[in-house]
């Protein structure tokens, strides 16, 4: 059946012409347009096809292949170019995150301090609108600048909250005019956080800080991080450290952390476990991080002991005084700490105790928990254990995984033994397979990117770009990180980015490979908002997302929404989808306000990229 907007011309000229006829004429408007297109940029991009590793001189004359234009005029016959693009939402919600509305907990009946926790099921309606910048915001310096001076106007932090935070803080942070500035190191007094790093290494039987690889200790959980003080010096020691924090409305540790370019997510130790799988880290570090540890019958405890790795380190330092001074005190609080008693009930060792830190390692020995006396926590089932937000348990983790493998056996970096990967169900070929497959792809994206990002940036407002080389992407989420490919391929080619590794929770179980490896992951169900603050990734990369989440219940447009919230001004995305999906996904961009274009892989399938560039929109 003809829509009415066909009918009508035949109405008013007459008896409708032969079907033949109609075709001719469809087919010889066709021909105009492609004629058109050839000479004007104005209607269609040139049609070139050239291969995926060739370099675009100019994102805005990105040659599209003859799919491209089929594309173009479908979108048009279906009517998406026509659909209404999405404003801007108020001031109020510059820094808006879902899922942590404390009122509208309180009036669902949490308490007990899980009003502060994680509700996304509160919330589920919310107003469509993009999440606006702050009206002063910059784009962020670029890396390794930015790691040691951020603008100001870009966090919601006052000058209050500055003077009260800790000692340590206010000694290697400073607040300029438009600026919040960090120290570098070489500047730091004796107390400073180079002595208390190598003080903890010292306590775990270190030379120093620099033999933290050596020891087995890659990756870090840093809870309560303050600014990414403690963080910042880690990823400087080759380390990666995770930094989670509570929810804070004002003053963020997160959001600052970010900023900077330190990994870091929202994480609370409340009610609810860490959406980490049992042995993920082989450090966690708690310095004044405000946890009372032996509330809820160690419940915490036990949520440190789940995440950390057999000869993992637990490092505790008490805010009853500075833990960066002198080494004479030794006597301990007994009352800030955990129990020997709890401590031996979940086989953890107290190595080494100077001022107020506390070092714990968690037993190798698998039978230790066997050997308990009566009465001690039991073993969980973690069979059909997913940790995304469960509830905390009282039991004991991990005990029967067969990644229960000491740390100090542990392959060192992103390369694991035939036998680790045999052991999380991988087969080798299939792993080596899918690294070269990354290699190939990294260099593709960079050929596309770079004389994009690097080149033929448009002049920002109020800022001059500077001489090249520099580097414009300091992180990147890959929201459907399968073995974590990218980022090692970023890794081998020295990218200077971290990439937060991001497995769907109804995909297959990765996440413990990826965190094995010694990168940032997470696992995430993407119907629901993700825990971080507005404008804190650089690039967001989805390789088969928007296949994977076809059959899922959530709506589209709420995830291109989430992924503009969470992506800063100027920022990239990168789509690599089946035909129908980027198709979707190109009138929802255009919805979004985004620069967007489809890049043909040549190489016959049915597989596409998607480029996308957020713009920088003030009202």
């Amino acid at each position: 059946m003809r829509s009415p907007w066909f009918n009508k011309p035949f109405a008013i000229l007459g008896p409708r012409p032969p079907i033949s006829c109609l075709l001719l004429c469809f087919v010889c408007v066709l021909g105009l347009i492609a004629i058109l297109g050839s000479t004007s940029s104005s209607v269609f991009d040139s049609v070139t096809p050239i291969p995926l590793p060739d370099v675009y001189s100019s994102y805005r004359r990105l040659k599209e292949q003859a799919a491209v234009d089929y594309l173009e005029l479908r979108t048009i016959s279906l009517g998406a170019g026509r659909q209404t693009e999405l404003e801007l939402c108020g001031r109020e919600k510059e820094n808006y995150v879902p899922c942590y509305n404390v009122s509208a907990n309180l009036f669902a009946g949490f308490k007990d301090g899980e009003e502060f926790d994680r509700h996304c099921e509160i919330s589920r309606q919310r107003e469509r609108c993009l999440v606006r910048p702050p009206k002063d915001y910059k784009i962020p310096l670029r890396w390794p600048a930015g790691r040691d001076a951020i603008w100001s106007a870009n966090v919601k932090i006052t000058k209050d909250q500055f003077l009260s935070s800790g000692s340590l803080t206010k000694r290697l942070m400073l607040v300029e005019e438009n600026q919040f500035a960090f120290h570098s190191e070489d500047g730091l007094v004796f107390d400073g956080l180079k002595d208390y790093s190598r003080q903890v290494a010292e306590m775990i039987g270190l030379g120093s800080d620099s033999e933290f690889l050596q020891a087995g200790v890659q990756s870090v959980l840093d809870i309560g991080c303050g600014f990414g003080i403690f963080g910042a010096h880690l990823v400087s020691l080759k380390l990666m450290p995770i930094c989670i924090a509570a929810y804070e409305a004002t003053g963020s540790q997160v959001q600052l952390a970010l900023e900077r370019g330190l990994p870091a997510m929202i994480g609370n130790f409340i009610s609810r476990q860490l959406p980490y799988p049992p042995l993920s880290f082989d450090m966690v570090h708690c310095a004044q991080c405000g946890i009372v540890w032996d509330e809820k019958d160690g419940m915490l405890l036990i949520e440190v002991d789940r995440v950390l790795k057999p000869g993992g380190y637990f490092v505790l330092t008490s805010p009853a005084s500075n833990p960066h001074g002198s080494s004479s005190n030794t006597k301990k609080r007994s009352t800030l700490t955990p129990t020997e008693e709890f401590s031996e009930n979940i086989c953890w060792n107290l190595i080494a105790q100077q001022d107020e830190t506390f070092i714990w390692q968690k037993t190798v020995d698998v039978h230790c928990y066997k050997s308990r006396k009566h009465g001690a926590l039991p073993l969980c089932n973690d069979v059909h254990n997913t940790p995304y937000y469960q509830p905390l348990m009282s039991c004991i983790s991990g005990t029967t995984s067969n990644r229960w493998i000491p740390i100090q056996n542990r392959s060192s970096g992103p390369h694991l033994s035939s036998a680790e990967l045999v052991g999380h169900g991988v087969q080798p070929e299939d792993f080596f397979e899918d690294s070269q497959v990354w290699r190939s792809a990294l260099r593709n994206y960079w050929s596309l990117l770079s004389p994009i990002i690097f080149s033929d940036h448009p002049k920002r407002p109020g800022d001059e770009d500077p001489t090249p080389p520099y580097n414009m992407v300091r992180n990147v989420m890959d929201m459907n990180a399968q073995y974590g490919g990218l980022n090692a391929a970023m890794l081998e080619e020295k990218k200077l980015v971290w990439v937060m590794n991001v497995v769907p929770v109804r995909a297959p179980n990765t996440l413990p490979l990826i965190l094995d490896r010694g990168f940032a992951g997470v696992m995430h169900d993407w119907c629901e908002p993700f825990p971080t603050y507005p404008r804190t990734y650089d690039m967001l990369h989805a390789n088969g997302l928007l296949s994977h989440l076809s059959s899922e219940r959530c709506a589209m447009m709420d995830l291109f929404l989430e992924m503009d919230r969470i992506l800063r001004p100027e920022g990239w995305v990168i789509f690599s989808d089946k035909l129908g999906a980027i198709e979707m996904a190109r009138a929802l961009a255009m919805q979004i306000h985004w620069e967007a274009r489809v890049i043909d892989l040549d190489n016959g399938s049915d597989q596409r990229l998607l480029v996308c560039q957020k713009p920088f929109m003030k009202k």
